[in-house]
């Protein structure tokens, strides 16, 4: 079974926006570290962000509500059924304590919800609200969606542009796929919602077989975060590597087959390799001419929609013609050769 994102903020299916809204600052207030030193709070804390990302997004909520969270993730069953739960591939990647400090509008709440010396024993933390005549429904919104100013609203939070990485793969990584590890580095709000820290981070990039150049890998919001931005998305950018043998043409490969004057014009044989290992061995008896290609079917790259297909190999040739030709030699190919 999956996680029920429901019973994680105390709240029955079903429950409006506000309930959502009030039942993440009620279990976030109660968990929060700073505030909650018991083993496991942590924990509890990552998994009701975790549990408000999804409820507090129509789209999210809509499709956990139908498949759960294993059709949200997109592993329920590789696929089976065809529902679009199983390949939305949902995974959370905010930072717990940025949320908590943006839904307050960039401020400690505990500032206002409990007295500097403490003595405010009375306060009650599952509805600290109620100090403000608002019963501990309130009347704050999402920060980062609608008021990033929070209870001020004083500036509206823009999303900063994309900041794009080029990411190169060989054309082996392409054929076989692969997983590559990227470390950026980024400013993040502390829960003050002030201070900035600067943190490394690893993202873990799934290189399909047969992407083609040019394909895109977005990690939304993972750049930077400041009190007045909202971090921009990170967008990494297929890129070949130059290869030393091969060339790539969308799904093909192209391999330059030098041959000399004598075989291009007698026949000739050609040992080609292969992206994962292998030789082939391609005979030509026709008369090759400069710029004759030959195609070997099915040797080629994955296509990037049916990876289980593969594009082809493309022989170009290149004839060495000689630098000179002794008299004889040229004397015996006048007799030879067609005029």
């Amino acid at each position: 079974m999956g996680k029920d994102y429901y019973k994680v903020l105390g709240i029955a299916k079903g429950a409006t926006e506000d309930e959502i809204k009030k039942a993440y600052r009620k279990q976030a207030l109660r968990y929060h570290p700073d505030k909650n030193k018991s083993a496991g709070a942590e924990d509890k804390f990552k998994e009701i962000a975790e549990a408000y990302d999804v409820l507090s997004d129509a789209k999210k909520k809509d499709i956990y509500d139908r498949y759960g969270e294993e059709g949200l993730k997109g592993s329920a069953g590789g696929g089976g059924g065809g529902h679009s739960g199983s390949t939305y591939n949902y995974t959370f990647h905010g930072d717990p304590h940025a949320m908590f400090a943006e839904f307050f509008g960039g401020r400690s709440p505990f500032d206002h919800f409990f007295s500097q010396n403490g003595d405010d024993g009375n306060m009650d933390v599952n509805d600290p609200f109620a100090a403000f005549g608002m019963g501990g429904m309130g009347g704050f919104h999402r920060p980062f969606k609608h008021h990033p100013g929070g209870l001020h609203g004083a500036h509206e939070k823009k999303k900063d542009p994309p900041v794009v990485h080029e990411l190169k793969v060989s054309l082996e990584e392409v054929f076989s796929g692969c997983t590559k590890k990227m470390k950026i580095s980024r400013k993040r709000l502390n829960p003050d919602g002030r201070t900035i820290r600067c943190e490394d981070k690893i993202l873990s990039v799934d290189i399909k077989r047969g992407w083609k150049e040019g394909t895109k890998i977005t990690f939304p919001r993972e750049g930077d975060e400041t009190p007045t931005n909202i971090p921009a998305d990170v967008v990494f950018v297929v890129k070949d590597k130059p290869h030393p043998v091969f060339r790539r043409e969308g799904s093909d490969i192209i391999y330059p087959a030098k041959i000399s004057l004598r075989d291009a014009l007698c026949g000739c044989t050609v040992s080609a390799p292969t992206l994962d290992g292998r030789t082939i061995t391609v005979t030509s008896r026709d008369v090759v001419k400069p710029g004759m290609k030959k195609r070997i079917l099915g040797e080629g790259l994955p296509l990037s929609k049916w990876p289980e297909k593969r594009g082809d190999m493309i022989l170009d040739f290149t004839v060495k013609f000689p630098d000179k030709l002794g008299q004889n030699t040229r004397d015996a190919l006048r007799q030879v050769l067609p005029p």
